[in-house]
């Protein structure tokens, strides 16, 4: 399949080598010269024929609309856009609307897999019209991992953004209990080797995960994480899962304390948060902040 792929930073452009190392042609177009395949957004569209399907890469909210907004002054009719970045859902329904009023179909798309989706694939969860997904299942089947999972159609538009969404605030909640559990051990005398407890729970134990395994990264990488300052962002993700939690009067005490410490993490340079930063250093790439330069 042909495919259009907008944006090849740390996440899009391992994709776009994942769908070439999977048989698709993949036409990139990146304000770096040095990524790009072609010079522009239109030198990207017309090297695709009919319908085409152009994927975004972009940062949520401007970046993403500037996109939209010459995509659908260069799309046709049939042809479709696939969000893929973290946008808020809300805004979803904004661009199928826009885009519909020009025939151009539109599929939101929540990616998960950060600088390891290339080697192990991507968790996709999809939102949009049945159409203009079921057109893009084979892009689908190549970026996810291999086996019966890792793909879902969440709903219509917005669910696949949706779920990302309520994904990462479970990875902050997630995170935060390793990182509490980690600065305890720390604390106390008694236990000497904190990084081989950890990898000690790897195996067997009822709280091994993959989070787990790339805490152990981190800490094979510095001991005591001495070399991070204990800061961690966020991406806006955990923020806009507590509002819908508010706007749908649903409970999340776990996910909303997690949100709250990164918020507490830039007044302090807290132990927990250098957990923190190293694992989203680890699986996403994120930027760490250095304790010699704090």
């Amino acid at each position: 399949m042909q495919i259009g792929l907008v944006g090849l930073g740390k996440m899009g452009g391992n994709m776009r080598e994942r769908l070439r190392n999977a048989g698709h042609t993949v036409v990139g177009y990146d304000t770096n010269p040095e990524k790009s395949d072609v010079a522009s957004l239109a030198d990207l569209v017309n090297a695709l024929d009919a319908p085409r399907t152009v994927w975004v890469m972009v940062p949520a909210g401007d970046p993403t609309q500037h996109v939209i907004d010459r995509l659908a002054d260069l799309l046709k009719p049939y042809d479709t856009v696939v969000d893929g970045g973290n946008s808020r859902w809300t805004d979803d329904e904004k661009h199928a609307e826009e885009l519909s009023k020009r025939g151009i179909g539109f599929v939101d798309a929540g990616v998960s897999g950060g600088v390891w989706g290339l080697k192990n694939g991507y968790a996709l969860m999809v939102g949009g019209e049945k159409e203009y997904v079921d057109r893009l299942r084979p892009i689908f089947e190549a970026l996810k991992p291999e086996g019966p999972y890792g793909y879902v159609h969440a709903g219509k538009v917005g669910a696949g953004h949706f779920a990302k969404m309520v994904h990462n605030g479970i990875e902050y909640a997630m995170m935060q209990a390793y990182a509490e559990g980690w600065e305890l051990l720390e604390a106390v005398d008694s236990v000497d080797n904190v990084r081989e407890v950890f990898r000690s729970w790897q195996e067997g134990t009822v709280i091994r995960s993959w989070l787990l395994d790339l805490a152990v990264n981190a800490l094979d990488e510095d001991e005591h994480l001495e070399n991070l300052r204990g800061y961690a962002q966020d991406s806006g993700e955990g923020r806009w899962t507590v509002e819908a939690a508010i706007d749908n009067s649903v409970p999340l005490p776990a996910i909303t304390a997690s949100l709250f410490s990164r918020f507490a993490s830039r007044q302090d340079d807290s132990p927990q948060m250098k957990m923190i930063a190293a694992l989203r250093n680890q699986f996403g790439g994120h930027a760490v902040e250095s304790a010699k330069k704090a």
